[in-house]
């Protein structure tokens, strides 16, 4: 469940160019981006900040804190971008089936 606002847009900073940051961004415990995940739920852009909302895979994931601000660092390498937020939320919680169909594959759940 992705939902992107682009109100108040810098033209230089896009959906697809934060997608493709998040993108390098991996669970330690699965090696599987936080995209194929399924974990962005929301990408919110206005002029130089871009907020993001997302889960982990379990509320009690040890490395929420280091995902969390791998998000972030990412975030701020993006032309344009002078501020970043990450905000982690359990609701709706986090399944499988919220998985791109690379992730499932990467993961052996597809073919």
């Amino acid at each position: 469940m992705t939902i992107q606002n682009q109100s108040e847009q810098n033209p230089e900073i896009t959906v697809e160019r934060i997608y493709d940051v998040l993108r390098q961004c991996n669970d330690p415990e699965i090696p599987i981006n936080i995209v194929d995940l399924g974990l962005i739920y929301q990408i919110k852009i206005k002029m130089d900040w871009v907020g993001i909302t997302m889960t982990l895979t379990t509320p009690g994931c040890a490395m929420g804190g280091y995902i969390a601000n791998d998000v972030k660092e990412k975030l701020l390498t993006i032309p344009g971008v002078h501020e970043a937020d990450v905000k982690i939320i359990w609701d709706p919680k986090w399944e499988p089936q919220m998985m791109t169909a690379e992730g499932k594959k990467k993961l052996g759940l597809a073919p």
